[in-house]
């Protein structure tokens, strides 16, 4: 190898953070074509992840450095959401052991890669592809290793698992998540509520912070959050929640 080369694979992997993927696209704007990509893979400084991923070799990879990746060097707009933002953030009710799956939300029409969604990462994701929420708002740096990766904050997560309940979250967890939100910033909340398209989620939000006690909702202005008309059965043959015309468990109205 050359010294030029040399040269160029210590620099490239001084700008290439330990665990994350490199797109061929971003090496190529960093002056590795992809006949000099295909050089390292043969004399061993890169390992192929899948059409137009690599990774450094011997590096432990996981599924946040692949989405590293996509969020950074892609500029896909595709963040953790959900139950698993709340983990990667200490504040998911329940401790799961065993991580099967992990949620990510992106606007319509925006699509996984086809060589995260084909690797092994242990895990399987699963994307939702709404605009319920716009891109922009409730989405915090969360600092994973030697990188940081782009997940919901805590409010923005929460209003993702009740746009997924009850079909794919639990009311009662939902709740419970409520009550340890004691710290939300009012100002935050309320741009969320403000730009929530989905009428379920906000009502939802509303009766569990007020069922909750928390003491930020007295500095919400409900005057400027739409909350539709008409009923929603978010539990068909449950309790009927008269304030906010829902109808929820008959678990969740008793606790």
């Amino acid at each position: 190898m050359s010294l030029r080369t040399e040269t160029k694979i210590n620099r490239i992997l001084k700008i290439w953070p330990s665990g994350t993927v490199g797109l061929t696209p971003w090496l190529e704007k960093a002056e590795v074509s992809r006949q000099l990509q295909q050089r390292y893979q043969r004399s061993g400084w890169f390992e192929s992840l899948g059409r137009g991923a690599l990774k450094r070799a011997d590096d432990p990879i996981d599924w946040l450095g692949g989405l590293y990746a996509i969020q950074k060097q892609a500029r896909l707009d595709i963040h953790v959401g959900a139950r698993t933002a709340l983990g990667l953030q200490g504040q998911a009710h329940y401790l799961e052991l065993n991580v099967s799956t992990v949620t990510l939300f992106a606007p319509r029409k925006v699509c996984l890669p086809a060589w995260f969604i084909n690797h092994n990462w242990g895990v399987k994701p699963e994307l939702h592809n709404t605009d319920f929420l716009p891109a922009s708002i409730g989405v915090v740096d969360i600092e994973h290793k030697l990188f940081s990766i782009k997940a919901s904050g805590a409010a923005r997560a929460l209003m993702e698992c009740l746009f997924l309940a009850p079909q794919k979250f639990d009311l009662v967890e939902a709740y419970q998540i409520m009550e340890s939100m004691t710290a939300l910033r009012p100002a935050a909340v309320q741009q969320l509520l403000e730009q929530c398209r989905s009428v379920k989620v906000k009502r939802l939000f509303l009766y569990m912070a007020e069922k909750a006690c928390q003491a930020w909702v007295k500095h919400l202005d409900l005057q400027k959050v739409d909350l539709g008309s008409g009923k929603r059965s978010v539990v068909p043959g449950g309790a009927y929640i008269p304030k906010y015309a829902i109808t929820v468990s008959q678990e969740l109205a008793k606790l």
